[in-house]
């Protein structure tokens, strides 16, 4: 039984959303998870909480929120996370930095 950590693709054509789950392998991509442990927005966003002439100058960020612990958890128990969220733990300080074919 190999578990992944993986994306699963939510939203319309366009406009995507992704929920970060663990789920068996072998299942389909939007299947019924073992659990959701976080969310990926890869749209960039425009900071809403800035004046109008800050908000033109500020960057747009792509929103990332994960359960650090569940994440951790998951990766102690042997489950294997896929090339895209293995970036997205990298950048949650989750990883050790390196990209998934070096270790």
């Amino acid at each position: 039984m190999v578990v992944r950590i993986r994306l699963a693709r939510f939203g319309n054509k366009h406009q995507p959303f992704y929920n970060i789950v663990v789920a068996q392998a072998r299942s389909a991509r939007n299947s019924k998870p073992l659990e959701v442990i976080g969310t990926y927005n890869p749209v960039p966003q425009r900071p809403t909480n800035l004046s109008d002439e800050e908000a033109r100058s500020a960057r747009p960020y792509k929103e990332v929120s994960l359960d650090r612990s569940r994440a951790k958890y998951w990766i102690g128990v042997g489950a294997q996370p896929s090339d895209g969220v293995w970036r997205l733990l990298n950048l949650a300080g989750i990883g050790d930095g390196r990209s998934k074919a070096e270790n």
